[in-house]
């Protein structure tokens, strides 16, 4: 049984500081995506990296001090000699200078943590969003024509359908929800992809994310943000997709995916 687990942490020294990685690392998962770290690896105090002295790091820091970035940790037991190894970003300097992806490749599938731009900035950053979401897709259109079986874990910073936010009808016209950013979402679905926590639990309301405004988590009014996408090829290996909704220390919760695969020996 293969666990990864992803987690946008809205800062990674923040959640450090305060103890905050403790609740995932206790979950034992083979494999942590985190997204928005916000730091790079010569930023954290070394008494924290004790945090994950059973892991390996893999760092994508953005360029910009202090924003975006995403980084994995990999057990150990998780690295063979003949293992593919790690991708940085997607060989565009447009995105890869954002710190936006990172990519795993095992014999079996590829993992993608991948941290999809806000748009909440203004319309010029929904365009650059939906061009990400298109960059990214080509690239899996050819793994998948190769094919490869993929894992897109990470925020995707859009809710899917109305059952994936509180209020659908009040934000209609807000980024994170617009047709043109759903419509990106279906895409992906018609390109061999499917959103297994959906699948799963096609009628369950839980969220991801929550703004820090107005008391919102604890009045339960949150958006569905956070998926794990996999290929239609290696549905019959999921096992369970969790939303930790427990889990404090971020304006998002972790997700877990189990997978009935194992790990080159």
């Amino acid at each position: 049984m293969i666990s990864v687990t992803t987690w946008n942490v809205n800062g990674l020294r923040a959640v450090l500081n305060r103890g905050g990685l403790s609740p995932v690392l206790s979950m034992h998962p083979d494999i942590i995506m985190l997204q928005e770290i916000k730091a790079r690896p010569d930023q954290i105090h070394p008494d924290h990296k004790a945090f994950w002295q059973d892991y390996q790091a893999f760092w994508n820091p953005a360029k910009r001090p202090g924003y975006s970035g995403v980084a994995n940790f990999i057990t150990h037991k998780s690295i063979s000699d003949d293992w593919p190894g790690v991708q940085s970003g997607l060989g565009n300097d447009d995105f890869d200078q954002e710190g936006r992806v990172i990519l795993v490749r095992y014999p079996d599938f590829t993992l993608i943590n991948a941290y999809f731009p806000s748009g909440q900035r203004g319309y010029a950053r929904v365009n650059y969003k939906l061009e990400f979401y298109a960059e990214l897709l080509k690239l899996c259109d050819r793994m998948h024509s190769a094919g490869e079986n993929i894992i897109i874990g990470g925020d995707f910073n859009t809710a899917h359908q109305p059952m994936d936010l509180r209020y659908p009808k009040e934000n209609q016209k807000t980024s994170g929800f617009l047709p043109e950013e759903r419509a990106w979402v279906d895409r992906y679905l018609e390109h061999n992809f499917v959103d297994v926590f959906r699948h799963l639990y096609p009628d369950r309301i839980q969220y991801t994310w929550w703004t820090y405004r107005l008391n919102a988590r604890q009045r339960g009014i949150g958006w569905r943000l956070d998926y794990f996408l996999v290929s239609e090829t290696l549905l019959p290996q999921v096992k369970d997709v969790i939303i930790h909704d427990d889990i404090t220390g971020s304006d998002h919760c972790p997700v877990s995916l189990q997978l009935d695969l194992n790990f080159p020996e």
